[in-house]
C-alpha cells in the first residue's frame, strides 16, 4: 500500500513565499530543469521548488475517499444523483460544506444525471472504478498564481492515491464556462483522477469572484466571505475607493463579477493559466512523491520529459488547453482532447467550408461576441418561427407579455427583418441567423430553451465587458448586475445574506446566476429593472430589452471608441491553428447551439491544416444529434432528441491516452453518427452511442481538399 503523506500536509497552509527560498539559492531550476535528479554538474542538489507566480498561501487537504473524497466530496455516485447538500447553518456555511456543494453543482451542471440518460452505466464516478461508489482518496493543494499583471487566477491540484509515481501522468483540468476551480470536476477531473493521473485544475481568471461593492464583501479561495481586497479574496472590484463610494451612491446593490468587471481581459491569459497549472502541478507531485537528498530535501525527479501530460477541457476549458499547446514552448503538454472548444480562429478567407452539397462558407471564423451579440438581438424574435414551434420550452409568450411579438416589430422598424406580421418576421430573424451568421438547422431546435435560460445574452453582457476591459462603474450599455425582486417588477433589491454566503458553489460565473440577474439601467418603468421584465423605453413594450442588446451589437460591427476596445480584445485572444505538430483531438457536436460549429471547430481544423500542413496530427469528430449541454438531456422532449457528448469526450481521451502510452493510431476526422434516443426517450444504449471507427466508412470522413474543409452530411 502506497505510503500517506497526510500526516504533516493535513490542514496545513504553507507561504509559497517561504517555499520560494530555495529558488533563491537555486536561480532558474524550475520543475524539469537541469540534467538530471541529481546533482547540477557536480554543483548542490536540484532542489524542487514552487513555480513563480505563485500568490500567498497554499493550502493542503488530504481526503481519505470514504467521509470525503476528491471527485465527489463525499457524496459517490449515488450522491450526485440526488439533492443537493445543504449546510448546517445557511448563515454561516463552511469552507468543507462550500467546497462539497460546489462540487456537486458544478458536477451536475456538465453530466447529466437522469435516469436513462446514461449516468451510472456509460460513465460516473463509479463506471470502470474499482473504489466504493466512485469516491477517490487522495492529496488537494489550492493556491493562486498570477495572471499577467493585472489578475489572478486559481490553480488547484489533485493527486490520488492510485497516482504511480513511477509511470506518472498529468491532465489538465480547466474549469468550462466561466466556472470556479471546481468547474471541470465532473469532466477532466474525472477520468484523471479515475486513470490515476494527477488532475491539474485553473478558474483561468474568471472563476467565482464575486464583489458586493455596497457591503464591500468578497469570495475567498475556499468560498467563504472575506472583506474586498483580503489576500484570499479571488476578485476585488479594481475601482478607486472615492469612485467607489460614488458609485454607490448611485447605484445601490450592484454586485460585480470577476469575468466581466477585473478590465483584464481573462481569456488572453487561459493558455498560460493552464500551463501554470501543469507546473504548479509538477511542483506538487514531486513534493509528495519526489525523491528525498540526504537533508531530507525534495528533488524533481517526476518531470515532463518522464510524465504523459494530456491537455484536455470542455467548452472554455476546451479552449483554454487549445490555447495553452499553441503557447507550448517549454514542451510541458504531450497531446490534447478537447470538447466542444471555445476557440476564436485567426480568420483566413483562403480556405472555406462545406457540408455535404450544401453552400460553400466564406464567412467563418465569426468571434464568439460576435454570434452571441447576434443570438441576443435576433433570437427572441426567431423563438416565434412557425418552423420551430416544435422546439421544447420555446416561450414565446410568458407573464411578462407577448416578447417575441414586440421584439420582432422593433427588429422590422429597424429594417433588420422583413415581413408583414410575427410569423414572416420570426421566419426572417431565423433567416439571417442561418444565412448571415452560419447556425446549423440542427441548431434550431435547442436553441430557444438556450434563449429563454439566458445564455446568450449573459454571455454577451460579460463579455463585451471584459474584451473592452470595461469597469463596473462603467455601466456598458445600461446594464449592471444586481438581485431583483419579480414580485416588485423585476426593482433592484439587496441580495439576500443566504445566497451570497453560498454564491461560490451556486454559481457559475455569468449572470445571471447564484441570484443576481442583469439589470437594465435605461428601463421605460423609470428605475433600474430585470432586464426580462424591463420595458423598452423606445416603444414602451417588454422585448426582453432589446436596446440594450442592440447596443453590445454595435460594439461587434460599429466604429465607436468602445467597438475599437472590444476589437482589441477580441484580437488578444483569437487562436494561432498552431499545435506545433503534437497529437491533438476535437469532439464537438453538429447541433451546438452555443459554439456554432461553422466558427469554432470546423475553421480551427481548417486553419490548421493551412499552418501545420498535411503531417497534421489533429483529430475532428463531429457528433450528431449532440448539442452542447448534456444537463438539457435532463429534460422532457430534449432527453428523446440528444445523446450526451460527455461519452465521446471520454473516448477521446482514452483514445489519446492509448497513443501517447502504446503509440495506438488515432482514428481519421469522421461524422460520428450518434443515434437519439426516440420517442419517449427509452434508456440509453450501445446502439444509440456508436464508437469512433478506426476504419470509418468513406462516406464518413472529413477531409480538406482544394482548400476546403469538406464535411459529410
Amino acid at each position: 500500500m502506497r505510503t500517506r503523506h497526510h500526516a504533516w500536509l493535513c490542514l496545513l497552509a504553507v507561504p509559497a513565499m517561504a517555499l520560494s527560498t530555495a529558488l533563491q539559492a537555486n536561480p532558474g531550476q524550475g520543475v524539469g530543469a537541469g540534467p538530471g535528479p541529481g546533482k547540477d554538474r557536480g554543483g548542490p542538489p536540484v532542489l524542487n521548488v514552487p513555480p513563480a507566480g505563485l500568490i500567498g498561501d497554499i493550502r493542503q487537504q488530504y481526503y481519505d475517499g470514504d467521509s470525503d473524497d476528491l471527485l465527489t466530496a463525499g457524496l459517490g455516485q449515488g450522491g450526485l444523483a440526488g439533492d443537493a447538500p445543504g449546510f448546517a447553518d445557511p448563515g454561516n456555511p463552511t469552507a468543507t460544506e462550500l467546497r462539497r456543494l460546489a462540487i456537486f453543482n458544478n458536477y451536475t451542471a456538465l453530466v447529466p444525471v437522469a435516469a436513462g440518460g446514461g449516468y451510472g452505466e456509460f460513465f460516473g464516478p463509479a463506471v470502470g472504478s474499482d473504489t466504493v461508489d466512485g469516491k477517490i482518496a487522495g492529496h488537494e493543494w489550492i493556491a493562486f498564481m498570477r495572471s499577467g499583471e493585472d489578475n489572478r487566477h486559481t490553480v488547484m491540484v489533485q493527486v490520488p492515491d492510485s497516482f504511480d509515481s513511477r509511470r506518472p501522468c498529468m491532465v489538465t483540468a480547466p474549469s468550462s464556462g466561466s466556472r470556479g476551480v471546481y468547474g471541470a470536476i465532473g469532466t477532466g477531473g474525472e477520468w484523471g483522477l479515475k486513470q490515476g493521473c494527477a488532475v491539474v485544475y485553473t478558474d483561468k481568471g474568471t472563476g467565482m469572484g464575486v464583489h458586493n461593492l455596497e457591503r464591500g464583501t468578497v469570495t475567498a479561495i475556499d468560498g467563504t466571505l472575506v472583506e474586498a481586497g483580503s489576500e484570499s479574496a479571488v476578485f476585488s472590484a479594481p475601482i478607486a475607493a472615492a469612485d467607489l463610494e460614488s458609485f454607490n451612491a448611485d447605484n445601490p446593490k450592484r454586485i460585480a463579477f470577476k469575468h466581466a468587471h477585473s478590465r483584464a481581459n481573462p481569456e488572453s491569459e487561459w493558455g498560460q493559466n493552464v500551463l501554470d497549472s501543469i507546473r504548479f502541478g509538477f511542483f506538487v507531485v514531486n513534493e509528495l512523491y519526489g525523491q528525498q537528498d540526504a537533508l531530507g530535501r525534495r528533488i524533481p525527479t517526476i518531470r515532463p520529459g518522464n510524465t504523459v501530460v494530456i491537455a484536455s477541457g470542455v467548452s472554455n476549458g476546451g479552449g483554454a488547453a487549445v490555447l495553452a499547446l499553441e503557447q507550448d514552448t517549454g514542451r510541458l503538454i504531450d497531446g490534447l482532447a478537447a470538447s466542444e472548444p471555445n476557440v476564436n480562429p485567426t480568420v483566413r478567407r483562403d480556405f472555406t467550408i462545406r457540408q455535404g452539397d450544401g453552400p460553400v462558407l466564406v464567412e467563418h471564423s465569426r468571434s464568439l461576441l460576435d454570434y452571441q451579440t447576434a443570438l441576443a438581438v435576433y433570437q427572441g424574435c426567431a423563438n416565434a418561427a412557425p418552423s420551430i414551434a416544435a422546439a421544447p420550452f420555446n416561450l414565446v409568450t410568458d407573464a411578462r407579455g407577448d416578447i417575441a411579438a414586440n421584439a420582432c416589430a422593433r427588429l422590422a422598424d429597424l429594417g433588420l427583418v422583413t415581413g408583414n406580421d410575427t410569423d414572416e418576421r420570426a421566419e426572417s430573424a431565423l433567416a439571417v441567423l442561418a444565412g448571415e451568421f452560419g447556425f446549423q438547422p440542427e441548431q434550431n431546435l435547442v436553441q430557444p430553451v438556450t434563449w429563454w435560460a439566458n445564455v446568450s445574452t449573459g454571455i454577451a453582457v460579460t463579455y463585451a465587458n471584459a474584451y473592452g476591459r470595461f469597469g463596473v462603474e462603467d455601466k456598458l450599455c445600461d446594464i449592471t448586475f444586481a438581485a431583483t425582486d419579480a414580485g416588485a417588477g423585476g426593482a433592484v433589491t439587496p441580495l439576500p445574506d443566504a445566497a451570497e454566503r453560498a454564491i461560490f458553489s451556486t454559481g457559475n460565473g455569468i449572470p445571471p446566476t447564484g441570484g443576481v440577474n442583469l439589470v437594465n439601467e435605461n428601463a421605460d418603468q423609470g428605475v433600474p429593472t430585470e432586464i426580462g421584465l424591463a420595458r423598452s423605453p423606445n416603444t414602451g413594450s417588454a422585448d426582453y430589452s432589446l436596446d440594450a442588446f442592440l447596443c453590445l451589437r454595435g460594439l461587434v460591427d460599429g466604429d465607436t471608441d468602445g467597438a475599437s476596445r472590444v476589437a482589441e480584445g477580441i484580437d488578444e485572444i483569437r487562436a494561432t491553428g498552431d499545435l506545433q505538430g503534437r497529437p491533438a483531438i476535437f469532439v464537438t457536436p453538429r447541433g451546438d447551439q452555443i459554439l456554432p460549429v461553422n466558427h469554432t471547430s470546423r475553421p480551427y481544423v481548417g486553419l490548421n491544416r493551412l499552418v501545420e500542413g498535411k503531417p497534421t496530427r489533429l483529430r475532428y469528430y463531429e457528433v450528431l444529434n449532440a448539442q452542447h449541454l448534456d444537463i438539457l438531456n435532463n429534460f422532457p422532449g430534449l432527453d428523446a432528441r440528444f445523446i450526451p457528448l460527455h461519452y465521446y469526450y471520454f473516448q477521446a481521451l482514452d483514445n489519446l491516452y492509448e497513443h501517447l502510452r502504446g503509440g495506438t493510431p488515432l482514428a481519421p476526422s469522421q461524422v460520428v453518427r450518434a443515434q437519439p434516443r426516440g420517442e419517449g426517450a427509452p434508456a440509453l444504449s450501445a446502439e444509440n452511442l456508436p464508437d469512433i471507427s478506426n476504419s470509418p466508412d468513406a462516406a464518413d470522413l472529413i477531409l480538406f481538399e482544394d482548400s476546403q474543409l469538406r464535411i459529410p452530411d
